[in-house]
């Protein structure tokens, strides 16, 4: 990552892993749709990804693009609407309902037979699917190989724990030549205790490096009134786009 890396590297916290043993239930998220605690979800889209949207397209037709822990994420229409192929993940029943509701598409909805109790939502244009399951299960259901994968508020999200584990069902899902591209926050981890979660440049390195090239795009301060709630005076999001080795 050449001289970027040294810039970023001098911006971390030195308390990186105070955060490690944090854990939140499927349940504790599924509560957060329920009482309307969504104040990830950004209803004019993001920002970055409007800005880098051309770079991580390329210009090319007809792909498949994955956005893992999806909520209601306006930029799944976005995708669509270029004509493109979306797949999502995301547990909450609610925020896939929401979604379609929303964006004022409508859906059929059917049991997943690989995975007990899951189902998959479609777009009647058949371009969206999302599949209502723990993440975790979604390989059991042989959805396939991606172009790309938007992967905005779902690294930060998972139990620190788990990263390993998701970083490895991440890259599984990637095709050759695949781009993903990654938001991640930084600020004082002792001062709030996520999520979202602090991910550090080196996280990034140790979960994607071996199979990725990992270039960081932009990295922003998106510091608001809300985040002061957090007890924190600053929030950095760095973007970052993987490629293929």
């Amino acid at each position: 990552m050449g001289d970027t890396r040294a810039v970023l590297d001098s911006e971390e916290y030195p308390n990186s892993e105070v955060q490690k043993s944090r854990v939140l239930t499927l349940e504790e998220w599924q509560e957060k749709w329920v009482n309307h605690k969504i104040g990830f979800h950004q209803e004019q889209g993001h920002q970055l990804l409007k800005k880098y949207l051309d770079t991580f397209l390329k210009g090319e037709k007809a792909l498949r693009v994955f956005f893992p822990l999806c909520g209601k994420a306006v930029e799944m229409k976005w995708f669509a609407d270029r004509g493109h192929s979306v797949v999502g993940v995301e547990i909450s029943e609610l925020g896939i309902r929401e979604f379609f509701m929303e964006q004022n598409l409508s859906y059929s909805e059917e049991p997943i037979m690989e995975i007990p109790g899951a189902k998959i939502f479609k777009s009647s244009s058949g371009n969206i699917s999302l599949y209502c399951c723990n993440l975790f299960d979604l390989p059991r259901a042989n959805i396939g190989k991606f172009d790309r994968i938007w992967d905005r508020g779902a690294l930060v999200a998972v139990n620190p724990d788990d990263r390993k584990r998701y970083s490895e069902v991440m890259l599984s899902l990637t095709r050759p030549g695949f781009q993903y591209l990654l938001s991640v926050f930084s600020y004082d981890p002792t001062k709030h205790a996520g999520p979202p979660f602090y991910v550090t440049d080196g996280e990034v390195e140790k979960l994607f490096g071996s199979v990725c090239s990992i270039q960081c795009l932009e990295k922003v301060d998106i510091f608001e009134e809300k985040h002061k709630s957090w007890g924190i005076d600053q929030i950095i999001e760095r973007l970052y786009l993987f490629t293929e080795k």
